[in-house]
């Protein structure tokens, strides 16, 4: 797995060992970062965006790799914990990151919304809404934000009533929704 465009282009990312990660692939990726150039959506030149089930951190990797100003990652699993520690060090983005060791749904309140909020949860545990309702909550996002959210293809997608589908796209068994404020 690679670092796909920008300033760490082709930078190998590391994952951890077994079967508990199940990485965006870089095709996937590749598609949700060329749908974010248009102009529907805020620009990625110095974004704050956060990476939430961040497993290696290749979305929000990928977002600073192109010009994303910060990331912040939220992952709880130790072995997900390493393999991102070790990717951030590997493009030297320690400056420009935080990690947060938690549940996604335990996150805090945060001062300042973001710009992008990438999130692939393990697919079938019922995961999007719960995590929803918790960025909500807590500020994480605002008015002009773009939630970028991975799931299964079967998956129902119920969304809070502030919140509202931009864009849904299916490739394989995965899909990716792009949600924004109603």
């Amino acid at each position: 797995m690679r670092i796909i465009a920008g300033t760490y282009r082709g930078k190998l990312l590391a994952a951890p060992d077994g079967q508990q990660t199940r990485p965006t692939t870089g095709r996937m990726r590749e598609r949700i970062f060329s749908m974010l150039q248009h102009g529907r959506y805020p620009p990625l030149s110095g974004a704050r965006v956060a990476d939430l089930y961040a497993g290696t951190g290749a979305l929000g990797l990928e977002a600073i790799s192109r010009g994303a100003a910060h990331a912040t990652f939220v992952e709880k699993s130790s072995g997900s914990l390493k393999a991102l520690k070790e990717n951030i060090n590997a493009v030297q983005a320690t400056d420009c990151t935080k990690i947060i060791s938690s549940r996604v749904t335990d996150i805090l309140v945060t001062k300042q919304p973001f710009s992008h909020i990438f999130m692939d949860p393990p697919y079938g545990q019922g995961l999007i809404r719960p995590t929803l309702d918790s960025l909500l909550d807590r500020g994480w996002v605002g008015k002009d934000t773009v939630i970028i959210a991975e799931l299964q293809k079967k998956d129902i997608l119920d969304l809070p009533s502030q919140l509202a589908v931009i864009d849904d796209r299916s490739q394989g068994i995965q899909r990716i929704v792009f949600i924004g404020m109603a």
